[in-house]
């Protein structure tokens, strides 16, 4: 256990994910308890609260290091990112290690060169600033930029600023995976009353049609859950429902994350294509039979091979594959050899998830039973990902991070030109509203000012059912506005 101990704690959460970042897996208190590992100690002095900051690491019986700083106290950001830089100091001597992102702990890096190549500055001076201010590794920076860079080529495409996307969730699957934390029920369990979810869907969607007619609607992602653990007829009435109560004419994008080869049949393929779903994903996260069975994939990987044939086989031209590193057992020869098969299969777009354990993940909560396999993800692991994708045409378009990542690597997607997918682009880097329908959603909307506001539904099904009057009140307060 890592304890954090602060006389003030106005940058407890900033320390915390540093530490995090240091300490995966653990966890983290607010008391100080025997037996602590590690804390950290703040100490203001000084008039006003203080010019001073004091950092120190220590147990019961040693003091690893200490530092004494002064602080802009007048600008939260500039002060937060001088006490990670000093505590980071700290725990590379104490632990001998460097973080491949540097002090940055937040979900969307690329955000930083995206928003100062848009304000006109160069790349050196991009590349100047996240080395000096946060420590960034120089193979980050050039693949933020990398990313940065496409990214802004692809929002100039659409009017991002008053256009809207649409997410559905479906939050059924044929199972819940070990390291899911989504909002997902199992599909058996919803068997003959997923009617009713339905019906609440469409209130809502019928409700935000509503409010953003007029609006060009730019994107539709179906996701979930597992969106084809419908059966094809539910599908189609959905797809149905959706083009009845939008203008789909300015729609350049319409995504179905199929996902689960087990939930995936020729019929619901036919259902997709006929109503024009122009992006589906394919989703093995490895080609390791054994790890598949580990985790709770009812499919084989030969499933995986089958369905994206089938798939390939019906015209569909734009198929994402979404793989994760860093699973239980799992070795550089296991991810080699997942990637050749990829290679073989040759899908349009790849996304390469670092494993994160997520704290309602069953992973999380069976930790003893997993952790001695070892879950490992290595920059030469990530490197050999990156390599294959650059040989199959596919290149680096999008990019995020979560808490708790195998390695403290991030998540890339990869795709071949003309094949990136802009919703991804839109909804992490916060450059569109975002109308999300369905348990578990969250709307974003964006307002002047790059101000972002959020209504958020209810994760469990039943409660999203019975209370959907109150979901479409929640979007009613920000969309009105």
């Amino acid at each position: 256990m890592i304890g954090i101990l602060l006389n003030d704690d106005a940058y407890e959460q900033d320390i915390r994910e540093l530490l995090m970042a240091f300490y995966p897996g653990e966890g983290f208190s607010h008391e100080r308890q025997a037996g602590t590992e590690l804390n950290v100690q703040g100490t203001y002095t000084g008039a006003e609260g203080g010019d001073y900051f004091r950092l120190r690491l220590f147990n019961e019986e040693t003091v690893f290091g200490e530092r004494l700083f002064s602080l802009p106290y007048q600008e939260r950001l500039a002060a937060k990112t001088v006490i990670k830089r000093e505590l980071y100091g700290l725990l590379t001597e104490l632990t001998k290690r460097t973080l491949p992102w540097g002090t940055l702990t937040g979900i969307r890096p690329t955000k930083i060169a995206l928003t100062r190549l848009y304000e006109g500055q160069t790349e050196e001076t991009i590349r100047n600033f996240m080395r000096e201010t946060y420590l960034t590794s120089p193979k980050k920076i050039e693949l933020s930029l990398e990313i940065a860079a496409r990214e802004k080529e692809l929002l100039s495409r659409i009017d991002y600023e008053n256009g809207y996307s649409l997410y559905v969730g479906i939050p059924f699957c044929p199972t819940t995976c070990l390291y899911c934390s989504f909002t997902s029920y199992p599909i058996k369990a919803w068997a003959g009353k997923t009617g009713a979810y339905l019906d609440a869907l469409y209130q809502e969607l019928s409700y935000v049609a509503g409010q953003m007619k007029g609006r060009p609607l730019h994107t539709i992602y179906f996701g979930g859950g597992t969106p084809t653990s419908l059966d094809a007829a539910e599908l189609d009435a959905l797809l149905f429902k959706i083009e009845e109560l939008f203008d789909l004419s300015t729609v350049c994008e319409y995504t179905v994350e199929a996902g689960r080869p087990d939930s995936i049949t020729g019929a619901k393929l036919s259902v997709l294509k006929r109503h024009g779903i122009s992006r589906i994903s394919i989703n093995p996260q490895t080609m390791k039979q054994e790890t598949l069975e580990l985790i709770g994939r009812c499919h084989t990987a030969d499933m995986v091979r089958e369905t994206y044939r089938l798939a390939r086989g019906m015209g569909f031209s734009n198929i994402n594959m979404d793989l994760i590193i860093g699973l239980p057992g799992e070795t550089l020869s296991d991810v080699r050899a997942t990637m050749e098969e990829i290679r073989q299969l040759a899908p349009d777009s790849l996304t390469i998830h670092s494993l994160a354990v997520k704290r309602a993940a069953r992973l999380n909560r069976m930790w003893e039973t997993y952790a001695p396999l070892g879950m490992v993800n290595t920059q030469e692991m990530i490197g050999l990902t990156a390599k294959y994708a650059r040989e199959m045409g596919l290149f680096p378009y999008y990019l995020y991070r979560q808490k708790n990542m195998a390695g403290n690597f991030e998540n890339v997607g990869y795709a071949a030109p003309g094949k990136a997918c802009l919703y991804n682009v839109l909804m992490m880097e916060e450059k569109q509203t975002i109308a999300a329908c369905g348990a578990g959603t969250t709307t974003k909307v964006l307002f002047p000012g790059d101000r972002i506001e959020r209504a958020e539904n209810v994760k469990d099904v039943a409660q999203y059912i019975d209370r959907v009057d109150e979901m479409i009140e929640r979007k009613r307060k920000l969309l009105e506005d």
